[in-house]
Order: C-alpha cells, then structure tokens, then sequence
C-alpha cells in the first residue's frame, strides 16, 4: 500500500490588484498538486492547514483542483482551515470526517482532528476526552499490526519544533499515555512547525513534514512485506520557487520558514516490520 502525503499547503486568497499574483498563485498550486495527484498512491492524504484561513472561495478552490483526477484525498484538519468559519461548516462543505480509522490488513490508519475551532489566539493542538478514549481505543484494535496514525499538530517535545508554545498537541494531555500501549510499530505523521523531522522513540517514528510554500513537495510512505519505507519527493522546477518568493511577499498568516528543509536524516525513514527497528 502505498499513501501520498501533502505538509502545509496553505492555499490561500490574494489581491487581485498586484500584478502578476493571481497567475503566479494559480501555477504554483496547480503544479505541486498535479505532481502530488500524479503519483502512484492508494491514498492521498493533507496532514492538515490545506488551506491559509478556510475561507469558504480557498476552499471551494483547492478542492476543485483536487477533485480533477478523481483520487481518494483524506483532508486532516489544521488550525488553519478553521479559522474562518466553523468545524461543521468546514466538514459540510468538503464532506471529510472530522476523525476516524481505516483498517486497509496491512496496517492500522487513523486520522486525528487536532484543531481548534476559530481561536485566532491559540493555533496549539488540543483532542477532547472523547476523542483520546477513541485514540485509546484504536490503539488496541490494531493489535501487533502497524499503526499509523496522521494528525495536524505533533506531540508534545518529538520533532523539530514541537517543544515551542504552541508547536505541538497540548503538553498537558499525556499522548504517550496512549502511545506507549501500542504493540508493534507506530508512526505518527503531521505537519504544522513547517519544518521536516523525523524522531524516533521506543517503537515510534514521528515523521513531520514542512509546509509547501517554503519547500514543495510532499513524501511518500510505502508499506511493504518487510519494512514501512518514507521518503521525500521535491518538486524542484525553478519557475515553482519563483512563483513562492512572490507569494511569500503578498502573503497574510504565513511566514517563510529558512530551516524548513531539514537534514538528509529528517526525509527518509525505512522501519523493519520484521524487528521495528530503523533500517539504514
């Protein structure tokens, strides 16, 4: 099986009137959502802030490109996509769940929601009881098979970032409360500190992907026989980072991020499902 993953992609509104902006907006998006949909993938999945303020004309927008191919696109919410209107509006408008699990046999999926809803003040993670309780639950449904789990926001102190205020779920709920009941092998992928990372502790991997405006591209993540194998794939044309210097110049609720790419060690991860282990 085989899952696309899209960091940060923050498609947003822009002036109209500075020239040359709407055409530099439309080709940036259009081509790094071509080359993410043009993948060969089961399933093609947003790790969250899809959208720059989950206006309802960014939206309508995005999913419009997305739509074109005719792929099966799980959308995990981000702080971002709510800040403009609500989770029931957000969810109404592109059909998505807010959170749930899919067991494909061969592994364990389960997409969190992590967002808060329209809190301009606070763009930290945060899972209510009910939702924990569900975590907890899915985390033993799984059993020994792997568990790979897809949430906005990181977990408190793991990947680059996420010990900053704000940068991660809430360091006041105990994730690893959770976590640390998983038999076998964990991965937990997400996105928010616009950095790409990769962390591992006991038998989780936490692979954290950087916004697109500021490195484009995504990652793959295969799962095979013997070994979960993730790696990045750049969309390395130089007309795509001419159109994001323009769009970083124009842009409201986004700042560049100049260690968004990470070392070689932060984009490729291979798990043994054989001993859990990373594989060289």
């Amino acid at each position: 099986m085989r899952l696309a993953l899209l960091g940060d992609l923050h498609y947003h509104e822009i002036d109209r009137s500075v020239h040359g902006l709407v055409e530099a907006r439309n080709a940036f998006y259009q081509h790094v959502l071509d080359e993410f949909l043009n993948q060969d993938a089961d399933l093609y999945i947003s790790l969250g802030d899809l959208t720059n303020y989950g206006l309802t004309s960014e939206l309508e927008e995005v999913y419009a490109i997305l739509a074109r191919q005719g792929k099966t696109f799980i959308h995990v919410l981000g702080n971002h996509d709510l800040y403009g209107q609500s989770r029931a509006d957000v969810l109404k408008m592109t059909g998505q769940k807010r959170y749930h699990a899919l067991d494909t046999g061969e592994a364990m999926l389960v997409f969190l929601d992590t967002a808060k809803e329209m809190d301009y003040e606070d763009w930290g993670g945060w899972l209510e009881f009910e939702q924990l309780e569900w975590l907890e639950n899915m985390v033993a449904a799984s059993g020994e098979k792997p568990l790979l789990v897809f949430g906005h926001h990181p977990v408190y102190r793991t990947t680059a970032g996420s010990e900053r205020e704000k940068g991660s779920i809430h360091p006041g709920i105990d994730m690893w409360s959770i976590l640390n009941r998983k038999k076998g092998i964990g991965i937990y992928f997400n996105g928010h500190t616009h950095m790409d990372s990769i962390v591992q502790r006991d038998n989780w991997s936490f692979v954290q992907v950087s916004a697109c405006l500021d490195q484009p591209g995504f990652r793959i993540a295969e799962i095979g026989n013997e070994a979960i194998r993730i790696w990045a794939v750049d969309v390395a044309e130089p007309e795509v980072f001419e159109h994001a210097t323009l769009l970083h110049q124009h842009m409201k609720h986004f700042s560049p991020n100049p260690n968004a790419r990470g070392k070689d060690g932060d984009r490729e991860l291979a798990v043994s499902l054989l001993s859990g282990t990373k594989l060289s």
